[in-house]
């Protein structure tokens, strides 16, 4: 089954521009999402595989419209909330 991150030879996908001097993060916040995936992993929350899978799974609109670092926390939070470390309303952003 073909999900929407498997790409490969579909066409109507606007060009990859690469930034001059990129760097490794846009904001403080995906510097953040990195680390705590990485520290998640390594205390066996979840394994690689797993979240390379949650970001899969993403509904095909959500996955388009999101960043990469944005699809890095959507996997963490469904992970957290399927394996039952956070509930939905714990992982809810805060109102105000």
């Amino acid at each position: 089954m073909s999900r929407i991150n498997d790409v490969g030879g579909m066409s109507g996908f606007p060009a990859i521009v690469e930034e001059a001097d990129e760097p490794p993060f846009h904001a403080d916040w995906e510097a953040h999402v990195l680390a705590l995936n990485g520290a998640l992993i390594k205390r066996g929350v979840y394994n690689l595989d797993e979240f390379r899978d949650a970001i899969e799974r993403m509904p095909p609109e959500e996955y388009l419209a999101a960043s990469y670092y944005e699809r890095w926390f959507t996997a963490i939070t469904t992970l957290l909330a399927e394996k039952g470390v956070a509930s939905a309303e714990e992982l809810e952003p805060p109102r105000g």
